[in-house]
């Protein structure tokens, strides 16, 4: 059984998903000094990573992110920390702004002088 399981579930499509996973695998590497390997698929993604301490798997696909990782004794007392990190790095890549998504224009309010003003 794993000692970290985090999974979110998506409505970015396949392609979109393994940009955020390839985006988590560069971030961990570069913050955790992970040693991750990308395996593309199909229809899904897995990315395998590991350090001194834990060694998991990120499977990506085009509705679900599901992590598993396993920790060593050291840091099995950091988990409820690590989990938290973990789970906060994926949702803010998954809330992230997407380029060329575009957000709604707010609504024009009438005001009292504009609703009210005759017409020619």
């Amino acid at each position: 059984m794993p000692d970290i399981h985090i999974h979110r579930e998506h409505h970015l499509g396949f392609e979109e998903a393994r940009k955020i996973g390839c985006s988590w695998a560069e971030k961990a590497e570069e913050k955790f000094a992970m040693d991750c390997t990308y395996e593309e698929g199909d229809t899904q993604d897995t990315l395998h990573f590991s350090r001194a301490g834990i060694n998991g798997t990120l499977l990506v696909d085009a509705i679900q992110f599901e992590m598993k990782a396993e920790l060593g004794f050291l840091l099995g007392a950091f988990k409820a920390r690590i989990e938290a990190e973990i789970g906060e790095q994926l949702d803010a890549l998954l809330n992230a702004p997407r380029p060329g998504a575009r957000k709604a224009a707010p609504a024009k309010k009438k005001t009292p002088a504009t609703a009210a003003a005759p017409k020619d």
